[in-house]
């Protein structure tokens, strides 16, 4: 198990994001616009450096839902590799057989 001030705050990330993430989209767009002068478009660069360092997307981290690992998680399952193998062989994960050949 994952330290549970590490799930939290990647919780907390999460909310923020879903909080400021129109927002960030809109001020990333007039900075991206060329119509713009270079004063309004550094005025709006200034406003997106306010917003919280969190807010950003790449700041948050896939964890397993189960366990709270940072490594090893497969996006399909949300689920680290450990758990994944764990549920599959028990018969939890529907569709997942161990493959032979």
């Amino acid at each position: 198990m994952a330290k549970s001030s590490s799930v939290q705050k990647n919780l907390n990330r999460l909310k923020l994001i879903k909080k400021l993430s129109e927002k960030r989209k809109i001020l990333k767009s007039k900075i991206m616009d060329k119509n713009l002068s270079l004063e309004e478009r550094l005025q709006f660069q200034n406003k997106l450096n306010d917003l919280p360092r969190n807010s950003s997307s790449i700041r948050h981290r896939n964890r397993c839902e189960i366990t709270g690992r940072p490594r090893g998680n497969y996006r399909k399952f949300g689920l680290s590799r450990i758990k994944i193998r764990e549920l599959s062989m028990t018969g939890d994960l529907p569709g997942v057989v161990k493959s032979s050949w």
